[in-house]
């Protein structure tokens, strides 16, 4: 007696297939609704999307060359448009803040919900499109002196005891010292700041900045 035919055996499921984003899509992440009106404020200016640094980030074309106009950044408790060039930017209702005593050139531009992105598009694209002249014209950020800059006492203390140091310190490059000095403020704790003057005193010494 001829067999049964087997049975095709069950057809191993198909995986769905991935859901598309577009570069700009972020849909795991905080204020989704809130970037993709950002978002399309920005390219309704002009710009052209894409991520940096993890963040959608907007960019001009000029002399051939792709020019950071805004980022969008996104905090446990607010989100916002930094303009690259913000210290250069009008500001007669001090709408943009400042990120830390550091930073000289970017300010930002910070909302709470979706309504308050509504509310300011005139705003929003106001400083916008004058972020974009700013870059035509060429405009660029004047570096700040290192002698406006603070030394913090822990490395000032080291500098007044070691005559060698000091000189050594003096003969970095402008670039070199602001590298020093911002590594060394940016720590909270004084026990934590002199540490990082020990750590840095052989490069130092050696006339190397941080990244040699």
């Amino acid at each position: 007696m001829p067999k049964p035919a087997a049975k095709p055996s069950p057809r191993a499921a198909r995986p769905s297939p991935a859901v598309r984003h577009s570069p700009m899509e972020h849909p795991r992440h905080q204020y989704p609704e809130e970037t993709a009106a950002l978002e399309e404020l920005a390219r309704s200016c002009g710009l052209t999307g894409k991520i940096k640094w993890g963040k959608p980030c907007f960019t001009l074309q000029r002399n051939n060359k792709e020019r950071n106009i805004v980022l969008i950044q996104r905090f446990n408790d607010y989100i916002a448009l930094l303009f690259f060039k913000g210290s250069l930017l009008a500001d007669p209702d001090q709408r943009l803040s400042r990120i830390g005593q550091h930073m000289q050139a970017p300010r930002q531009l910070r909302f709470h919900s979706l309504a308050e992105i509504t509310r300011q598009r005139p705003v929003i694209r106001a400083f916008i499109e004058q972020a974009i002249e700013v870059e035509k014209s060429g405009q660029k950020i004047k570096p700040r002196p290192v002698a406006e800059l603070a030394i913090p006492q822990e490395l000032q203390t080291r500098l007044d005891a070691d005559p060698a140091l000091q000189k050594a310190f003096a003969a970095l490059t402008p670039g070199r010292q602001k590298g020093y000095l911002y590594q060394i403020a940016a720590a909270k704790q004084s026990a934590t700041r002199a540490a990082r003057v020990e750590k840095f005193l052989p490069r130092i010494l050696a006339g190397k900045g941080l990244n040699d």
